[in-house]
């Protein structure tokens, strides 16, 4: 009936994000206090049409893309921390008394959870997390329900086992980029705090929009716009296959009307597309600006990428790097791992909970 969303530590892991269009996966590990150690990271393209909607069509096809990602990350640990796509999530605070014991809790939650949760018990896996105490009441906790249906925490964990690996956490997307961002805070002034922070993840299909306000989640939409958009303009323009254009957006070699023709049109719908989020943002909470934008996802390894989404939105934009402070392992290469990183974000937030 429990699934642990919420359980903090069980070292080590390696963090697997299952995403549309690719498996990523990062390894780390302790390094001085509190630190970090970045081991090795990798990513393995998953074919089209095997990931729809978050939901896994092709279970055979994204194992052998988990299997792949494994044996370039080249290590020898199978642990690993999955996560959910936040869509796939239903999440609730409530307030509950504070002295209540852990099984008192965990009935009220299943209470709770028979309110607001549109399918029968038996369907789903629930957590929950004690936030703190109450905003306005000494005598209160706040505490956060997860809920997710069996079968899409079951998808994801067959994907892995399969491909020889054996899932002992099971996160959410969104807290596995928030979990990143405290590495990527350390890129704004003042660690973010205090300040309005908008992270936007942008996907193969999907633009994940997470607001930070002192650090702490205040508002998430997602807007449908992703790379898979440049990767079809290049197909099309250039006569590829979907492959061959997912590479040729990667590593190049592309003819020379790419960039003005395809890639800069792009970068402007991209750029809009932010604006855009941003405007619903301001339009439609108690915040009236973001002080910072952080990139995440594969296109915010576009060069000048965040140039273009500052002269857009006029706001202060970084593109995240939750390595940035890390050390390296020796084998892995400094220029390459900044252009990935933006990409690993949920690996990265995934694999921090391998690490006490």
């Amino acid at each position: 009936m429990k699934f642990d969303f919420f359980n903090e530590s069980t070292p080590p892991l390696i963090g697997v994000d299952i995403s549309t269009s690719a498996v990523k996966m990062v390894e780390l590990s302790a390094h001085g206090k509190g630190g970090y150690r970045l081991e090795g990271y990798s990513i393995a393209a998953i074919p089209k049409d095997a990931i729809v909607d978050g939901n896994i069509t092709g279970l055979e096809q994204v194992s052998d893309a988990v299997k792949l990602a494994w044996k370039l990350l080249g290590t020898r640990e199978k642990r690993a921390a999955l996560a959910l796509p936040s869509a796939a999530v239903i999440t609730k605070k409530v307030l509950m008394s504070a002295d209540l014991r852990e099984t008192e809790m965990e009935t009220q939650v299943e209470a709770e959870a028979n309110q607001y949760i549109p399918f029968p018990l038996e369907e789903v896996n629930i957590d929950f997390q004690v936030i703190g105490p109450a905003p306005n009441n000494a005598d209160e906790v706040e505490v956060l329900i997860a809920a997710a249906r069996k079968e899409k925490i079951e998808d994801r964990i067959a994907a892995a086992e399969d491909a020889g690996l054996k899932v002992t956490v099971m996160d959410v997307d969104a807290y596995a980029t928030e979990a990143a961002y405290t590495m990527t805070a350390a890129q704004l002034p003042n660690g973010g705090k205090d300040q309005t922070v908008m992270i936007v993840d942008i996907g193969a299909v999907m633009m994940h929009i997470n607001v930070l306000h002192d650090n702490v989640s205040v508002y998430t939409r997602e807007q449908a716009f992703g790379g898979a958009q440049l990767t079809q303009e290049i197909q099309r323009r250039f006569g590829l296959s979907i492959e061959e254009a997912e590479i040729a957006k990667r590593k190049g070699g592309l003819p020379d009307s790419y960039e003005i023709e395809v890639l800069q049109p792009f970068m402007q719908s991209l750029s809009t597309e932010v604006a855009r989020a941003l405007q619903f943002f301001t339009s439609s909470t108690q915040y009236n600006r973001a002080d910072h934008i952080v990139l995440a996802g594969g296109c915010a390894g576009i060069a000048t990428i965040d140039v273009m989404v500052q002269d857009r939105t006029q706001v202060n934009t970084i593109v995240a790097n939750p390595f940035q402070s890390m050390s390296l392992s020796s084998k892995i290469k400094q220029q390459q791992v900044s252009i990935d990183a933006p990409a690993l974000m949920i690996a990265c937030g995934l694999a921090m909970r391998g690490v006490d």
